[in-house]
C-alpha cells in the first residue's frame, strides 16, 4: 500500500511539471502527458498499472462533467443548440455505424454488431482534450461553444450505443422497439433524474444552515449522486450529470454565498486539475496492459486496422461537419436558424479536425468483460488496441496540429458580441446608472442629511464607472443591499441583451464576490 501511494504522489509531482512544460512550449498538455505515460510505461520497475474502467465511470468522470457543465454558457448552448445536437448524437451515430462496416469489411472475425461496440467506443471527442488545446489558439466564442457543449453530451450517445451493441452480442438478438423505448428512457430518464436531483439540491442548500465549506463539500458529492442514481435507473448518468449540473451552474446565485461561490471555484479548479492530469497520464501508462493481450494479431496489422479506424473517424467528422453546413444552409429557409450566414469552408474544417478521443473511449473498452457465456469475449484485446491507436493518432496528429491549421487558415471575426472594451465601458455605465437610481430610490429621504451615502452618490455620479470603493463607509446592511441590487442588474442584463459575452458578465459577478467579501472583514 506505501509504495503504491508514493507513486501516486509521484506521478502528481510529474503531472505538475509536464504541465509546466506544456504551457512553456504553449501545447496542450494532454499531448504530452499521455507521452509521458508512455515513457514511463517502459522504464524497468514501474508498476503495471491496471486502468479500472468503474474507476473512470464513477471517479473521474461525473465531477470532470459536472465542472465543465458548470463552466458553459447555457444561453450560448441554447442558442446553437441544433449544431451542438447534431454533432453530439447524429455525428456520433453516424461516425459509430462507418465504423461498424468498415470494420465488418476489412477486420477478419467483426461481425456487424461487434463493428458497432467498436463504433461505440471510439466515436466521442474528447471534451478535456480540445478545451485544452483551444487555450492556445484564438478561435471565435461561437466555435468552442459548439465543441464544449457538443463535448459534454456526446459521452452519453457514444456510451449508449455501446450498450445498445453489447446487449446485442450477448443475447443474439436486437429487438428494435425495445431498444428503442430503452433509447427514450435513457435520454429521458437521464434528463429527468438529473434536473430533479439538482433542484433537490439547490432547495436543500436554500433551507439548511450551511457554510462555504459544506457548500463546497455538497458541490462535490453532488455530481456522483446524481450519476449513481441515474445509472441505477439504467439512464444515461452522463446526460443526468451534465443536466444537473447545467441547472445548478444557471441557478449559483440563488442558493449559494457570495463566499461559497469563490471558494467552490478554487477548490473545483484544483480538483480539475488533478483529475485531469492523473487521466491521461494512466492512459500512456496502461500501454503493457493492453499490448499484452495481442496473442492471435501481429501488432504490424493491429496497428494497420487502428490506422483505418482513425482515418474513418477523421474524414467522416469533416463530412459531417460540411453536412452540417449544407443542412443549415436549407433549414435557414423553413425555420430561425443561430446565424443565416454562411460559415465558409475553413470554419467546418477546423470543427472536423477537433476530434481527439481520450478517456471515456479507453474505459469503454476496458469495461468490456473478459469473457461471454463461458467463452473469451470475441477480438476484445484487439478493439482494446484498436481504440488505444485511436486515441493516441488523434491526440498527437490532431492534437499538435490544430493550432498550427487555425493560424494558417485564418478563421473569420464575427460580431456575435459587443467588443470587450466597449463592452465593459457599457457595463461600467450601466452599473453606475442602475446604482445611482438605486441609491436615489431606496435612500432617496436620507441623501440630504447623510453625508457617507451623498460621498457614494457623487463617487457613482462623477465617475459612471463600476466602483464600490466608498461602500465600505456605509453600515454593511446598506452596502450589501447595492452590491445585492448590482448583481441583480448583471444578472437580468446577461438575460435580456444577449450582445454582452457571458464570460464578461461572470467577471463583474466575481469582481461583486470579492467586494461583498472585503465588506464583511472590514
Amino acid at each position: 500500500m506505501i509504495p503504491q501511494f508514493s507513486f501516486y504522489l509521484t506521478l502528481i509531482v510529474i503531472i505538475i511539471g509536464i504541465i509546466m512544460l506544456a504551457n512553456k512550449l504553449k501545447l496542450a498538455y494532454p499531448v504530452l502527458l499521455v507521452l509521458a505515460g508512455l515513457a514511463l510505461s517502459l522504464i524497468p520497475g514501474v508498476p503495471m498499472l491496471r486502468m479500472d474502467p468503474e474507476l473512470i465511470f464513477v471517479i473521474f468522470l461525473p465531477p470532470l462533467l459536472y465542472e465543465a457543465a458548470w463552466a458553459i454558457s447555457w444561453r450560448e448552448l441554447w442558442r446553437w443548440r441544433r449544431i451542438v445536437g447534431s454533432f453530439a448524437f447524429v455525428v456520433v451515430f453516424l461516425s459509430a455505424m462507418s465504423v461498424a462496416f468498415v470494420a465488418n469489411h476489412f477486420i477478419p472475425g467483426f461481425s456487424l454488431a461487434l463493428g458497432f461496440l467498436l463504433g461505440g467506443i471510439v466515436s466521442p471527442p474528447d471534451a478535456v482534450s480540445a478545451s485544452a488545446i483551444l487555450k492556445f489558439v484564438d478561435v471565435p466564442k461561437r466555435m468552442s461553444t459548439i465543441l464544449e457543449g457538443e463535448s459534454l453530451l456526446n459521452d452519453a450517445s457514444s456510451l449508449i450505443i455501446f450498450r445498445f451493441a453489447f446487449i446485442a452480442l450477448s443475447t443474439g438478438q436486437f429487438i428494435w422497439y425495445q431498444a428503442l423505448g430503452s433509447f427514450a428512457w435513457m435520454i429521458v430518464g437521464g434528463i429527468g433524474i438529473g434536473l430533479l436531483i439538482a433542484w433537490l439540491m439547490i432547495e436543500a442548500q436554500k433551507r439548511l444552515p450551511t457554510d462555504a465549506n459544506m457548500d463546497t463539500i455538497i458541490t462535490i458529492i453532488t455530481p456522483y449522486v446524481i450519476y449513481m442514481v441515474a445509472e441505477e435507473a439504467h439512464s444515461s448518468g452522463v446526460l443526468a450529470v451534465v443536466c444537473g449540473g447545467l441547472l445548478m451552474s444557471n441557478k449559483r446565485h440563488s442558493f449559494l454565498s457570495n463566499t461559497s461561490r469563490l471558494r467552490g471555484v478554487n477548490v473545483w479548479q484544483s480538483i480539475v486539475f488533478v483529475l485531469n492530469g492523473l487521466v491521461f497520464l494512466l492512459i500512456g501508462l496502461d500501454l503493457p496492459e493492453i499490448t499484452s493481450g495481442l496473442e492471435n494479431v501481429s501488432l504490424m496489422k493491429a496497428i494497420g486496422y487502428g490506422l483505418l479506424v482513425t482515418a474513418v473517424l477523421i474524414v467522416g467528422r469533416i463530412l459531417a461537419a460540411y453536412g452540417a453546413v449544407i443542412v443549415t444552409l436549407i433549414a435557414k429557409n423553413f425555420i430561425t436558424v443561430a446565424d443565416t450566414r454562411s460559415p465558409g469552408l475553413k470554419v467546418p474544417l477546423v470543427i472536423g479536425w477537433t476530434g481527439m478521443r481520450g478517456v471515456v473511449s479507453l474505459a469503454a473498452a476496458l469495461s468490456i468483460p473478459v469473457s461471454l457465456h463461458g467463452a473469451p469475449f470475441p477480438q476484445r484485446n484487439l478493439i482494446l488496441f484498436i481504440t488505444f491507436i485511436v486515441i493516441l493518432v488523434t491526440l498527437l496528429l490532431q492534437g499538435l496540429t490544430l493550432p498550427i491549421l487555425i493560424r494558417k487558415l485564418g478563421l473569420p471575426t464575427y460580431d456575435d458580441f459587443i467588443p470587450e472594451r466597449e463592452a465593459e465601458a457599457l457595463i461600467r455605465k450601466g452599473l453606475a446608472d442602475h446604482t445611482l437610481h438605486f441609491i436615489e430610490t431606496r435612500f432617496g429621504e436620507r441623501l440630504q442629511s447623510d453625508n457617507h451615502l451623498r460621498q457614494v452618490q457623487d463617487r457613482w455620479n462623477s465617475l459612471l464607472q463600476a466602483s464600490n470603493e466608498e461602500l465600505h463607509r456605509l453600515s454593511k446592511s446598506e452596502s450589501f443591499e447595492i452590491i445585492n441590487s448590482q448583481r441583480a442588474w448583471l444578472l437580468a442584463q446577461n438575460t435580456a441583451d444577449k450582445r454582452y459575452d457571458e464570460e464578461l458578465i461572470r467577471k463583474y459577478l466575481t469582481k461583486l464576490d470579492l467586494e461583498e467579501e472585503k465588506l464583511k472583514f472590514s
